[in-house]
């Protein structure tokens, strides 16, 4: 079989692994610096994938929450409610665009590798225990409309971690800083996905603009198949996740987190990763 069919197949795998990461609390770009390193999915394309396929995921968001959005878009004008949800994104964004102007060169540098990202998903997944166990019970705030500018920017100050540490989980980092602030679970996690509208966005603007790759017909088809698969398979999950965090506890998220963090390093001390 030819080099373009196994490139397509890998495209399908990492589009699935972007789908189903990219907003549970497990962290998406873990899981693709893993398993792009089993699959040898590596290098200047695969970094240009994972950003493309990424917008897949957020098209997700915007067409699960389209009412919502455009209810929103609709009350864009001071002192209605669309204006204070979108400027309460806009303040906790700001911590986020900083640090990520500042540090994300450097870090992807130095830490986008299996031990750093190892170690994130085990410490992540047991601070997800700690801080739902003291905090989720505690919060009254169940529409993201009533965040005020305040607690915006503490739960960006808490998506920070996820530029300084990849592997922790943005959307983890999101949830908890929620949680901390007084946010309902349901209304955390929605929170994290419209604060994944600007975020991602603006990253992937720019990491496209930084790119100097010169795409084969293959690579196109490639980003088309991965941007369509994360797309699908991120719309169910999303949707399945919203009807779990309502009923149940995020435990079994964190207890996968530090089950593969401990896998992956005995694989990492074995020299198998």
């Amino acid at each position: 079989m030819d080099q373009g069919f196994f490139l397509i197949l890998k495209s399908i795998i990492m589009g699935i692994v972007e789908g189903v990461t990219e907003f549970l609390p497990i962290s998406s770009t873990g899981h693709m610096i893993i398993i792009g390193h089993f699959l040898n999915f590596e290098g200047d394309f695969a970094k240009l994938f994972e950003i493309v396929i990424q917008l897949g995921a957020i098209l997700a968001i915007i067409v699960l929450f389209k009412n919502k959005i455009y209810g929103s878009l609709k009350n864009l004008t001071p002192g209605k409610y669309g204006f204070k949800l979108w400027s309460s994104i806009v303040v906790a964004f700001i911590p986020f665009g900083i640090i990520a102007f500042l540090f994300h060169d450097k870090v992807e540098e130095v830490l986008m590798k299996p031990l750093p990202v190892s170690l994130a998903l085990l410490v992540g997944g047991i601070w997800i225990i700690y801080a739902e166990n003291k905090y989720r019970n505690n919060n009254k705030i169940v529409r993201i409309e009533d965040i005020n500018y305040k607690q915006a920017f503490i739960i960006g100050l808490f998506q920070c971690l996820a530029v300084l540490w990849p592997g922790f989980s943005r959307s983890a980092s999101t949830i908890i800083g929620g949680w901390i602030v007084g946010l309902s679970t349901v209304a955390a996690a929605e929170f994290s996905f419209f604060l994944a509208l600007p975020t991602m966005v603006i990253a992937t603007v720019y990491s496209l603009l930084k790119t100097k790759l010169i795409l084969s017909a293959a690579d196109i088809m490639s980003l088309i198949v991965g941007f369509i698969v994360s797309f699908w398979v991120a719309l169910i999950v999303v949707d399945k996740f919203i009807a779990y965090i309502q009923q149940k506890p995020m435990k079994v998220f964190a207890v996968y987190r530090i089950i593969i963090g401990v896998l992956l390093l005995g694989m990492i001390l074995m020299n198998i990763l």
